[in-house]
């Protein structure tokens, strides 16, 4: 049997002597995308990096199965990628530069790039429509160009494993839609992902929905399963809807509906 790709047994998260996350169990299958999703101040964020060992958290995280703690730094980070918001990054850096970053886990004790490196942060950054401001600063480009840059650098490792919390900042519509392709183009690949997502009607598209509410999980399911529409409208008082619309579920506001 083929063992989840993330796995929580117990964990809890305590940040400023508060506790934020309440033993948190939870295993995240291979292959598909599971979006997480709750109010604000639900713990989502701090679940995230809890799980990418970003975090010190009491209990246990498997990555495939094996302790993450057990694993070798740069073994891990071959299998892990994470795209986090609002990362901070040397604005004077030039674009490609920070993608490369996403090729340390691969390279020798020496840090050279190989032509391999080069040639995945060139096809990471035209994934992501980058590749044409490559050479300039990362601080000369706007906030939607940058974040597709940050996307890149997370592309560019080739890991099986992608975790990515608020992945939307700053990207329009069209890029929005870029984005969700490159997430299922990874999942019909073989690969996982796992995303912190504000935006429900994009987190409705994922495979899986997971709900936090005040640092616990209140359901784990199907996207498509109507028990999980009914706990997303609960989880949100009520004050959103699920309807399929053109094909796909949709969340819709009170005022939306009147």
């Amino acid at each position: 049997m083929t063992a989840p790709a993330l796995q929580a047994r117990g964990l809890q998260v305590a940040l400023g002597g508060r506790t934020v996350l309440h033993g948190i169990d939870l295993a995240l299958p291979q292959g598909r995308w599971t979006s997480l999703v709750g109010p604000n101040g639900a713990g989502k964020t701090t679940l995230l990096k809890a799980l990418a060992q970003l975090l010190p958290a009491r209990g246990d995280v498997l990555l495939f199965g094996r302790s993450a703690a057990a694993w070798p730094r740069r073994e891990r980070a071959r299998q892990l990628a994470w795209l986090g918001q609002n990362e901070g990054a040397p604005p004077d850096l030039r674009a490609r530069d920070i993608v490369l970053l996403g090729r340390l886990p691969h390279q020798d004790w020496m840090g050279a790039a190989s032509p391999e490196d080069h040639a995945q942060v060139q096809a990471a950054m035209e994934e992501t429509q980058c590749w044409q401001w490559r050479d300039r600063p990362l601080g000369s480009l706007s906030g939607g160009e940058r974040q597709r840059v940050l996307l890149a650098r997370a592309l560019a490792v080739r890991a099986p494993l992608l975790l990515m919390d608020e992945p939307l900042g700053n990207l329009d519509l069209p890029h929005q839609a870029d984005w969700l392709a490159i997430v299922r183009r990874h999942v019909a690949a073989g690969g996982t992902a796992v995303s912190v997502l504000h935006e429900i009607g994009i987190a409705l598209q994922a495979d899986d929905l997971l709900l936090l509410a005040d640092g616990r999980i209140v359901h784990h399911g199907p996207c498509a399963d109507p028990a999980t529409h009914r706990a997303l409208e609960a989880v949100f008082d009520h004050r959103i809807e699920v309807h399929a619309v053109a094909g796909r579920w949709v969340a819709l506001t009170r005022e939306e509906m009147r």
